[in-house]
């Protein structure tokens, strides 16, 4: 149920109550955000700076087609409103390649606006037709093509997801404990930016907030050191 107000002041009455120190929410759509959900990314601190904002692409032409109701720069916009209200938000988004008629310059607008906005995570996939809908009677792009185009988003998104997790080597960050690690002695956990980040701690520390020290950083993922006053 969602409270007489939309969906920020549902937030702000979740974070009102005694005990509840993050709150996330997926999966919107750029159209979905107001100004008061936006705002609630600035005066709400148990809301993460962390938010998965599916674009798909970043050509108006194929957005047009795929029955989105947003454009590009509609999305551009709408991520300079919200790092406005949150600076260090973390963006996520989800992606298509290959679409029915997308062609050299319409993947060229999905690449800028990548290089645009910066994402600390994505999904990216190829178009694969569903049986019964318009884009799949369409002229398809041929799978080569699709290929090609993938890795070369993937690759792009990589290296985003690289440079954003390897500016968190040096600092402490408060991580949310929630399970084990793959090694022996190691637990994993969440940062407030959604990041995987493993250490070695005792499994006693499940469902706490600790402070950890970001030692080193990959892909998709974050090594740390418990502080001192966290160990157990």
């Amino acid at each position: 149920m969602v409270l007489n107000g939309g969906l920020a002041r549902l937030i702000r009455a979740v974070a009102a109550i005694e005990g509840i120190a993050r709150i996330r929410y997926t999966t919107s759509y750029p159209p979905d955000h107001d100004a008061d959900l936006i705002a609630a990314h600035a005066d709400t601190p148990e809301l993460m700076p962390y938010l998965h904002l599916p674009v798909q692409s970043g050509s108006d032409r194929v957005l047009k087609a795929m029955n989105r109701r947003h454009r590009a720069d509609d999305y551009r916009r709408l991520v300079e409103q919200l790092r406005g209200a949150r600076s260090d938000l973390a963006l996520s988004s989800d992606f298509i390649v290959g679409f029915p008629g997308e062609s050299d310059a319409d993947f060229s607008e999905t690449l800028r606006l990548v290089e645009d906005v910066r994402f600390a995570q994505a999904y990216s996939f190829k178009y694969s037709p569903r049986p019964g809908t318009p884009a799949a009677e369409a002229q398809q792009v041929p799978e080569a093509v699709k290929v090609e185009r993938l890795t070369a988003l993937q690759d792009l998104l990589a290296r985003q997801q690289s440079i954003f997790n390897a500016s968190f080597i040096g600092r402490t960050v408060p991580v949310l404990i929630d399970g084990r690690g793959r090694k022996p002695g190691q637990v994993v956990g969440r940062s407030p930016h959604m990041q995987s980040v493993h250490l070695h701690a005792a499994e006693t520390l499940q469902g706490s907030i600790v402070d950890v020290r970001i030692v080193g950083a990959g892909g998709n993922s974050l090594a740390g050191e418990l502080l001192p006053e966290n160990r157990v």
